[in-house]
């Protein structure tokens, strides 16, 4: 993952420490905005007691509750020491084989024509689409779910994905998540 940050440091340090199994790169930027943005990352979990510790882990971490109008669910929405909002899922089969990283989730108008779109341009098995919901997946590693959000013209694209040809020349692969 790649994300810009004020202190990249701490951030890079927040990151490596929250998921060391996870490849991260951080740039300084002068001002970049704390806003609700349109890509999230989902974390996955094994169990309940797993959820309740890693929730536990992230906020001596740094982490912080965050409150984006969830109301109750089973999942946490935490925030990371610059305000980047993300999901500590309950556990979910669809997820199990993921890594720590269930899903890139990505707010947008039209999910279904996401999927159309980033199917055929990745190679990657849709999964599931609906007009509310799409979820894509290479062979491995996270999904990529597109979730259609009422004024989605008002969230920000502080963090954009930024894809590269896999190594043996098929499915693209998710490279970075830019903030």
């Amino acid at each position: 993952m790649n994300f810009t940050a004020r202190d990249h440091v701490a951030l890079s340090q927040f990151w490596a420490e929250a998921l060391p199994e996870v490849s991260t790169d951080f740039t300084a930027a002068p001002n970049p905005e704390t806003v609700n943005g349109r890509v999230h990352l989902d974390l996955a979990t094994t169990s309940a007691e797993h959820q309740a510790e890693l929730v536990a882990r992230l906020k001596e971490l740094g982490a912080t509750d965050a409150d984006i109008g969830q109301g109750d669910v089973p999942w946490t929405v935490l925030a990371d020491p610059e305000g980047n909002r993300f999901c500590v899922l309950e556990p979910r089969a669809v997820y199990q084989d993921t890594g720590p990283i269930a899903a890139v989730v990505v707010n947008c108008a039209d999910p279904r024509a996401m999927a159309e779109f980033w199917g055929p341009a990745t190679e990657w098995a849709v999964h599931e689409v609906d007009d509310d919901f799409a979820r894509l997946r290479a062979e491995e590693g996270p999904y990529l779910e597109f979730l259609r959000t009422p004024d989605v013209d008002s969230l920000r694209n502080h963090i954009h994905l930024d894809f590269v040809p896999h190594p043996h020349g098929h499915e693209a692969d998710v490279l970075r998540l830019t903030n």
